[in-house]
């Protein structure tokens, strides 16, 4: 159960940074020149990477999106 819910909580991150996106019409590569980090790591980050360098990332990209974590 404990996988499941892992598992579900990713997606659910994944889903709302990438609704935030569409809804901004910005793509990855823009929302990382805009957080100054690299493509990799953001995108890293949007798939639920739980490197505390993710989560930081993650931080940015919630305070741009407006997305309440």
């Amino acid at each position: 159960m404990t996988e499941e819910k892992l598992i579900s909580g990713a997606k659910a991150i994944t889903s709302k940074i990438k609704i935030g996106l569409y809804e901004r019409g910005m793509s990855q590569v823009e929302l990382s020149e805009l957080i100054g980090e690299g493509p990799q790591q953001v995108n890293r980050a949007i798939h639920a990477d739980m490197s505390p360098k993710s989560v930081d990332i993650r931080q940015k990209i919630y305070k741009v999106l407006n997305i309440n974590d």
